[in-house]
């Protein structure tokens, strides 16, 4: 081979080294595997391509509502596993005696307005977490209680609130009983006798009384007797005076030197209705039959070691 032809082979490999060779970058993200795109300089980066996601409906919450008997047979005691007053509520429960009560200010309750208006039901009290329905003693629970259930199931179920919070005006009347200040509170102004009673009654007593599906009030102690008013489930038990005697009085007189007795307190309604039973067992005896059995009660507060 000549000089000459080794010089131009040389020349021809020194031009082409000298050539820029492309970049090439493969997209796989935009196109399927088959059909590369190519692009050259400058490199870009592939670009993502995400699909939007389909939002799947949440779950509806699982809703559990447990049922109790309480001392008194003509009361049950209703529990869905979420509060039945309000977090920031001033007292720990609310008691509707009538139709009316439930529309009235300043915590009116469809729930309480419609089960008062089931046939046999006579009061709804609602506590922290729990829903108390009484009945007339003539009604079977077989007639008022799946109604009862299904008016409670349907109303937690809504996620509206149970208990609605209505300005009076002035001069106005509370249409419930139970929304002021919690009589148990704490105050500066009470002795240090009042102050004891209220600790006792509130950490040792009203768990008890809210176990059987009611609540108590604190209404004053006067000459060593304790003043005090039964709600809810415990306001028309017949073991009630067995539960104050046994039970509260008992406990209060055991660590307070100065209390010497317990006494209810009844509104004049209820005075009206003890005096027209006490007059029904008067017939029965003078008739020669037995009047009813008293309900017995079944709360920690009926005896006390």
């Amino acid at each position: 081979m000549s000089s000459t032809s080794i010089s131009r082979t040389a020349a021809r490999a020194i031009k082409s080294a000298r050539r820029p060779v492309p970049l090439v970058a493969t997209c796989k993200f935009a196109r399927p595997q088959s059909q590369r795109c190519i692009h050259s300089i400058p490199l870009l980066r592939p670009t993502i391509r995400t699909s939007r996601l389909q939002a799947t409906p949440l779950s509806r919450r699982t809703i559990f509502i447990q049922t109790e008997d309480t001392p008194n047979a003509d009361a049950l005691k209703f529990k869905p596993n979420s509060r039945v007053l309000p977090e920031d509520f001033s007292s720990t429960f609310l008691e509707y005696t009538s139709p009316r009560s439930t529309l009235q200010p300043p915590n009116p309750s469809p729930l309480a307005a419609n089960l008062l208006n089931v046939d046999g039901v006579s009061s709804v009290f609602f506590g922290p977490d729990f829903i108390t329905v009484t009945k007339d003693s003539a009604t079977p629970w077989a007639h008022v209680k799946p109604e009862v259930f299904s008016l409670i199931t349907e109303a937690v179920t809504s996620g509206q609130p149970l208990v609605n919070t209505v300005a009076l005006k002035a001069g106005e009347e509370s249409g419930q009983e139970g929304n002021e200040v919690d009589s148990l509170a704490y105050d500066e102004n009470d002795s240090e006798v009042v102050s004891m009673i209220k600790e006792l009654l509130e950490t040792r007593i009203r768990p008890s009384i809210q176990e059987d599906g009611g609540d108590i009030e604190f209404r004053g102690f006067h000459d060593g007797q304790v003043l005090l008013k039964l709600r809810g489930a415990c306001r028309t038990c017949d073991s009630s005076t067995v539960t104050l005697k046994n039970g509260i009085e008992a406990m209060l007189s055991h660590y307070i030197e100065e209390v010497q007795g317990v006494q209810q307190i009844f509104d004049q309604e209820e005075e009206i209705a003890m005096l027209e039973f006490q007059r029904f067992e008067e017939r029965l005896r003078n008739s020669g039959r037995a009047p009813p059995p008293s309900t017995t009660g079944k709360g920690t507060l009926d005896t006390v070691e």
